[in-house]
């Protein structure tokens, strides 16, 4: 049996911990959950990372930059509208293969809200970097067309929205999204 580094084991913990918190979120998902997902114990989990905000804060920077690159991949060589459409129909894949991509997005955001209500300011600073880190992205992909970019930005977080309640594909709501002015086919999971 080859032994895992401490970095492949922490990609490890990583991943799996994207998956668990996409579940459960922050507040109701524990580190024994994240520790079992992986096959190690807690306490190896802790000399890993300090703590399960340390834990969180991985994954969902891991989480924007995934996204990040699913944009900057599919967009490359690309640009106007054709990045736009390259880049929307990414996505709808990611929907469709990586679910807990577009449920840990959510939870995210739920974490920051709940987090600074709470008086903890760093969820906060840690999620809206990464998120100005994506809208940087995706506004150069887009020529730096600022109406360009609100339009694909709105439009991604209705697409989570729609997904995050389980519309099931088909459902009118869905005409929204993949509407007459929207060419190159449907994004409905």
């Amino acid at each position: 049996m080859v032994r895992m580094s401490a970095e492949e084991r922490r990609e490890s913990v990583v991943r799996a911990a994207m998956a668990e918190f996409a579940r459960g979120g922050y507040y109701g998902t524990s580190t024994e959950a994240i520790a079992k997902r992986v096959g190690v114990s807690q306490p190896y989990l802790f000399r890993l990372f300090p703590g399960k905000k340390a834990i969180f804060l991985a994954a969902a920077q891991r989480c924007i930059e995934d996204t990040i690159r699913t944009f900057e991949e599919a967009a490359e060589g690309l640009e106007g509208e054709a990045a736009l459409h390259a880049m929307g129909q990414a996505y709808a894949e990611v929907i469709v293969e990586q679910p807990e991509r577009v449920l840990m997005q959510m939870q995210m955001y739920i974490t920051v809200g709940a987090a600074e209500q709470a008086g903890d300011s760093e969820f906060g600073e840690v999620v809206r970097a990464g998120w100005t880190r994506l809208w940087d992205t995706v506004h150069l992909l887009l020529g730096a067309d600022t109406g360009r970019t609100t339009g694909f930005m709105a439009h991604g977080m209705l697409i989570n929205s729609l997904v995050t309640m389980g519309f099931p594909p088909g459902h009118r709501v869905w005409e929204s999204v993949n509407g007459p002015t929207r060419p190159g086919g449907r994004i409905e999971p």
